[in-house]
């Protein structure tokens, strides 16, 4: 699948203990150029949160983006949502 057809992938990090329901959405939308755009959307959920647009030459650089951010976030503690729910 290209980077550019990739459904956004939708994570959460919720933490009873300390009071802690974050969730993170990360997206790549094609530009008009020939590019490609990594969108994110993070904050707690219930909120509309904050976004971030990162836009990148190549579709291919920005599904590289992607993955480095996925990565980094569930090392942190962020699962998919059925994941999340199941703690």
């Amino acid at each position: 699948m290209s980077d550019l057809h990739r459904p956004p992938l939708h994570l959460r990090r919720i933490d009873p203990t300390r009071n802690m329901r974050r969730f993170y959405v990360l997206s790549i939308q094609p530009t008009l150029f020939g590019g490609a755009s990594l969108v994110r959307n993070w904050g707690r959920i219930g909120t509309n949160g904050q976004s971030m647009m990162e836009t990148f030459d190549q579709p291919g650089q920005a599904g590289g983006a992607l993955s480095r951010l996925e990565r980094s976030k569930r090392r942190r503690g962020y699962r998919d949502p059925d994941e999340a729910d199941t703690d």
